[in-house]
């Protein structure tokens, strides 16, 4: 569908589902995986890859810079990438979109090209922070025109090494901004030793998923919580067969079917260890009234008589907070979901976003500066806008599924981190 279509979320009400869900990779560990594959020291098989808008801006950013990705599937439809390291080069062009992974990982890595890389992307990228990057950078000695903006456009003059060495960054505004640096420290001279100064980064687990997806590629990596310092060592990484986990956070949509219309939903190959947030739903939808245990077919989620509203801090979660306030909204009691004043700068405003968009179906949604506060009322069917989110577009599918007549704007915006959603959705609640 394109961007301009309405698509009518499918009502469903009181009526229970059994069904199991495959998700897609995830975007997370599929784009650091492409940055350190990037660097190590021989080709890497990236199995069950993320195929989407964010994971092909990825994977075509370093096709500019020089590196070799063959795609390749088996006999049973599981598709592979080979990413083949090579002398990075320039002159480049880079569309990032909207894609925070892409704007934030690619130029340290490209600060390893020679010759001027140019970043671009969507007018949105043009708004989202990058600045804290830039300004590490330049601090060890990259040149980048930014004409004083510190922001998109820009062009990296790359000269073919990063010296590396000791830097302090504010990561208050996105977790991002450490990792970017973290993942290209091993091909620094002098690998790095990254002091946060500010406000506790948003999204902690996803830092420790590069620390551990560092490690896992064979870098030296210490870090000093207390203390708020992270070091990588300089050294050569090594090349992977890497099996890329299920995005946990795309699946809360998909388990809210259960919470909204009864019955259970199994999400395959969840993982028993992981380091993404989205593991925590599981914690949360229990809080919120489902039953989540393992089975032999993966995690299972049934939903109970009804959903229970929820007053939690979700700042290292923040991602789960669209289908956690689609959730709240039909619930039998209040929700606060606090700690989020970050997520202002996503793809949208997702707490003005998310206000707009319930009350505007009869929602009662009211919003704080890093909060917001949702009182179930009797919803409506309307046009629910997503503002180029594919979190938000998720989240309307999930009123949808209560709340008869409701068309979601731009349900394309999706395909950022899930091929089809649409197909998948219709093909569970049809």
């Amino acid at each position: 569908m394109s961007e301009h279509e309405l698509w009518p979320a499918p009502y469903r009400g009181a009526s229970a589902v059994s069904a199991t869900v495959t998700i897609p990779g995830s975007k997370s560990v599929t784009n650091r995986a492409l940055i350190l594959a990037a660097q190590a020291s021989g080709p890497s098989i990236l199995r069950k890859p993320l195929v989407s808008r964010d994971s092909e801006l990825m994977s075509d950013g370093l096709r500019a810079l020089g590196i070799h990705i063959s795609s390749d599937e088996d006999n049973l439809g599981e598709r592979s990438w080979k990413v083949t390291p090579s002398a990075l080069r320039g002159p480049a062009r880079i569309d990032v979109g909207n894609a925070g992974t892409v704007m934030r990982f690619l130029p340290p890595l490209a600060a390893l090209a020679h010759g001027d890389i140019t970043f671009d992307g969507d007018s949105r990228a043009y708004e989202r922070p990058i600045g804290p990057v830039i300004k590490a950078l330049e601090e060890l000695g990259i040149e980048i025109e930014h004409e004083g903006r510190y922001s998109l456009p820009m062009v990296v003059k790359a000269t073919g090494k990063v010296p590396g060495g000791e830097l302090t960054i504010d990561a208050s505004k996105s977790s991002q901004f450490l990792s970017a640096l973290l993942l290209v420290a091993p091909s620094m001279t002098s690998g790095i030793r990254v002091h946060h100064k500010g406000d506790a980064p948003p999204s902690m687990p996803h830092i420790d998923m590069t620390v551990q997806m560092l490690r896992d590629f064979g870098a030296t990596v210490h870090v000093d919580k207390s203390s708020e310092i992270w070091t990588v060592e300089p050294g050569v990484l090594r090349a992977q067969d890497l099996t890329i986990e299920p995005d946990l956070s795309n699946a809360s949509p998909f388990l809210s079917i259960a919470m909204v219309c009864g019955g259970t939903i199994t999400i395959a190959d969840w993982p028993k260890k992981t380091t993404q947030p989205g593991d925590q739903l599981r914690e949360i939808f229990s809080a919120m009234g489902a039953h989540v245990e393992f089975t032999a077919a993966g995690l299972s989620l049934t939903g109970g008589e009804s959903i229970h509203g929820i007053d939690i801090d979700l700042h290292d979660v923040g991602e789960l907070t669209p289908s956690i306030a689609a959730l709240a909204a039909l619930a039998d009691s209040p929700s606060s979901l606090r700690g989020i004043g970050h997520l202002r700068l996503h793809e949208t405003d997702r707490l003005a976003a998310l206000t707009r968009e319930i009350n505007g179906l009869g929602g009662n949604v009211v919003e704080e500066e890093s909060a917001l506060h949702i009182t179930p009322a009797p919803l409506h069917g309307g046009v629910f806008h997503t503002y180029e989110d594919h979190r938000l577009a998720t989240a309307g599918a999930v009123i949808g599924l209560a709340t008869p007549d409701v068309q979601v704007e731009n349900i394309a915006t999706t395909r950022k981190t899930l091929p089809d959603f649409p197909g998948l959705w219709n093909s569970l609640v049809i």
